[in-house]
């Protein structure tokens, strides 16, 4: 009895349970509030557990409301309660949070309270977020404030589902350690900071160039980052997904376990043959099972038992050894049965991007084979990762009934160019909705997130809405939230958005598929970089009249002038800027093809030679428009590699290792260059500038010597230069004092007329 009394009276109170439980919103409360969440009461209206394959999940729902002179938030779920602060924060004070820029605005002391009830139900159960890529092309450096930022702006928008892929080289290292596999034999299957994702897919392994092996402090800080940032979701409400063990494994192993059934996947693209045709244990092998239940282990002993999906992707751009169906049935069930042995509740996700990117081996039979493997419909969930382009639902019969999430790719390797598909969002996915009855969620999967973000809020708004949205009062909605803070806001800015609406955000079609880049970001040629369509390369064309974005740039320039605080808001100012950048990057467009046009028309070396300093001193204007907003710069991107390169004793890598990844990845390799191309001020001057002013001295040198143009002479030196920037950088990391970017449009307008008249 005494020891009963002892545990009665230590067992906490349900009130300090729910306070416990809700702790996390508070804090939200308090960072998006400044302090002032002392004003908001929080309630759940339901207890919620992990999804699992035995939990089907419900619709979230909340309500806020006025109780006791406090406003009173409940809700289903915690993602409920977080979704519900931000429909308060757009209502009673007009102002929203945004990810890439701080937002400014001025609290009353005492917070208004709601004049009637705010509503709102989710239509799918699930909001997802995320791409296995994005964890290179933009979260490769981030720090644990980028995460904190980040994971606010998720859970206020209502994500309750996202990939938690940090650190999960410590996972791979310490799994195979206790496999009884070398440590040095595991380091050098790693490869470098900004290209893991391709590594974990089993696409690359080892590092090339003069990289050494990933250190060892790298792996333990982003281990340690890993963990606050799956404890931060897990106090918001957001489930993390955590990585399976696919079977991608170091060479050693087939050493190690001379039986184990390994063989090597194909080479992928044509990247360094010594670090593609990865290692894959094939599922059936017992070890596979080993090592799987290793991986969830360890997981759940660091991060505690916080979730039941785990994403694995074993085929991503590579197809398996066989085409039998059999084998890829056996493979996926085996896949499945070593997961569910290590965590019975546990539930498979996977992109289906395997399932567009080839098509030709992906056959009906084929992917109904591979569906077939987990017994249960509940036991995977399939991402259908380029819905709002190329969705593969309807072909594979709703991925064989089992559930799945319609997706927004939208973004390619952090291509920056303003484009998006809002009525194919819109539309589509409440029309998936209807159709598909397995259909149990939306998700944001771009590969990387770098501007647009007007686009991502519409699809996870989508989710709280049955009906598609209006995106004429969502824009002008957004744009007066998103610049909160700087007063009245001229009517000339909700105009520009209303035209950006119009045409750069609503492609229907699939010429332009995904975000394009601009000419003078692609390797120097005299013909196939302009007017572009398609996937990849990546799109040149534009979906709008040029005309179009110069009226776009003038209401923005105009109200910059009408309303001087608008600037004094970083999310304005930023918008200002990718406008101008946008602008800019069409207007060269132009530029290039007059000088390839009078090339081949014959014109003679100085008047070739003053269009290339034209063009040249074009491009410096570029970079200092760039430089007037540190988000498009070389040097936020190189500053925030050194401060882990620096941190793990590794600069020198790690600063290879980011230049790498923005423009030539390996220097065996050619299709992947430029494939994360940037707008950044310091990428232009001293990378994209040089490419062009070799390819000018060129077409000079030809003319002057009345000869033909040897393009693969002078492709060979352009590459020459990409290897040494590569590996030097040229200064890369400094750039120009900023400037005031009023002061810059203005020398703009005067210097490059046509680029705005």
């Amino acid at each position: 009895m005494k020891w009963m009394r002892i545990l009665l009276a230590a067992a906490p109170t349900a009130a300090a349970v729910h306070e416990a439980s809700v702790a996390g919103i508070q804090g939200l409360a308090r960072r998006l509030f400044q302090g002032r969440d002392a004003q908001f009461e929080f309630e759940l209206t339901r207890e919620h557990e992990n999804w699992s394959r035995w939990n089907v999940p419900d619709n979230d729902n909340y309500t806020v409301s006025s109780s006791n002179g406090k406003i009173r938030v409940q809700g289903t779920t915690l993602s409920a309660l977080a979704r519900g602060l931000r429909h308060y924060a757009n209502d009673a004070l007009k102002m929203d949070e945004h990810w890439f820029v701080d937002t400014v605005y001025k609290l009353p002391d005492r917070l208004p309270l709601p004049e009637e009830a705010l509503t709102g139900a989710s239509t799918v159960p699930w909001r997802y977020n995320l791409n296995t890529v994005t964890f290179g092309y933009t979260f490769v450096w981030y720090s644990w404030s980028d995460w904190e930022k980040l994971l606010d702006w998720a859970a206020l928008r209502g994500v309750n589902l996202q990939l938690a892929w940090v650190g999960y080289e410590r996972i791979f290292l310490d799994s195979f350690l206790q496999l009884g596999l070398a440590q040095d034999d595991i380091l050098a299957f790693f490869s470098g900071e900004a290209f893991q994702p391709w590594n974990r897919f089993g696409n690359i392994h080892g590092t090339w160039g003069p990289q050494r092996r990933l250190s060892l402090a790298w792996i333990d800080q982003q281990f340690a980052l890993q963990k606050k940032i799956v404890a931060r979701m897990v106090e918001l409400g957001i489930t993390p997904v955590l990585p399976g063990f696919p079977g991608f494994v170091p060479a050693a192993l087939k050493t190690l376990r001379p039986d184990a059934d390994v063989v090597d996947a194909p080479a992928w693209v044509d990247v360094p043959a010594n670090n593609t045709a990865t290692a894959f244990l094939n599922p059936t092998d017992k070890t596979y099972a080993e090592l799987q239940k290793l991986f969830i282990a360890n997981q759940v002993e660091a991060f505690g038992n916080v979730t039941n999906v785990y994403t694995v992707d074993q085929f991503n751009e590579i197809n398996p050894k066989s085409g039998d169906a059999k084998y890829i049935t056996d493979v996926s069930a085996s896949t499945y049965a070593g997961i569910t042995a290590a965590n019975p509740a546990a539930i498979w996700l996977m992109q289906g991007w395997l399932f567009y990117s080839s098509q030709g081996f992906w056959t009906q039979q084929r992917v109904d084979a591979y569906l077939a493997g987990p017994p249960g419909k509940n036991d995977m969930v399939i991402l259908d990762l380029f819905s709002e382009s190329e969705p593969q639902w309807q072909r594979t019969r709703s991925y064989a009934d089992r559930p799945w999430i319609w997706c927004q790719l939208h973004d390619f390797g952090g291509n920056q160019a303003l484009h998006g598909k809002i009525t194919n969002v819109t539309q589509n996915s409440v029309q998936a909705l209807r159709e598909s009855p397995s259909l149990v969620g939306y998700g944001l999967t771009p590969e990387g997130y770098e501007g647009n973000e007007v686009v991502y809020d519409l699809l996870l708004d989508q989710a709280w809405q049955a009906s598609p949205i209006d995106t004429a009062d969502y824009f002008r909605t957004w744009a007066r939230n998103r610049y909160a803070g700087s007063g009245t806001i001229p009517e000339g800015v909700f105009s520009a958005w209303e035209q950006l609406r119009q045409h750069a955000y609503d492609v229907r079609d699939n010429v332009l598929p995904s975000v394009g880049v601009s000419v003078y970001q692609l390797f120097p040629a005299l013909e196939g970089l302009a007017n572009r369509t398609g996937h990849w390369p990546a799109p040149t064309a534009l979906q709008y009249p040029p005309n179009v974005m110069k009226n776009i740039w003038h209401l923005f320039h105009n109200a910059s002038l009408d309303a001087p605080g608008l600037l004094q808001v970083p999310a304005f100012h930023l918008d200002f800027v990718d406008v101008t950048r946008q602008a800019l990057g069409n207007a060269f467009a132009d530029i290039y093809t007059n000088l390839v046009d009078e090339f081949q028309a014959g014109a003679n070396a100085t008047v070739i030679r003053d269009l290339g300093k034209s063009m040249l001193s074009f491009l410096k204007d570029l970079d200092t428009a760039l430089n007037t907003d540190a988000h498009f710069t070389l040097k936020q991107w190189l500053d925030s590699a050194k401060s882990w390169g620096e941190s793990t004793s590794a600069p020198e890598d790690v600063a290879f290792n980011a230049r790498s990844q923005v423009t030539v990845w390996s220097t065996e390799s050619r299709l992947l260059d430029d494939y994360a191309a940037k707008a950044w001020s310091g990428l232009v001057r001293s990378y994209y500038g040089k490419r062009w002013g070799i390819f000018i001295d060129g077409l000079v040198r030809a003319r002057e010597h009345d000869v033909a143009l040897d393009e693969k002479a002078l492709g060979d030196k352009i590459r020459q230069f990409e290897v040494s920037w590569q590996y030097r950088g040229y200064n890369s990391e400094t750039c120009d004092k900023a400037q005031d970017i009023q002061q810059v449009a203005k020398s703009l307008m005067k210097r490059w007329p046509a680029a705005f008249a």
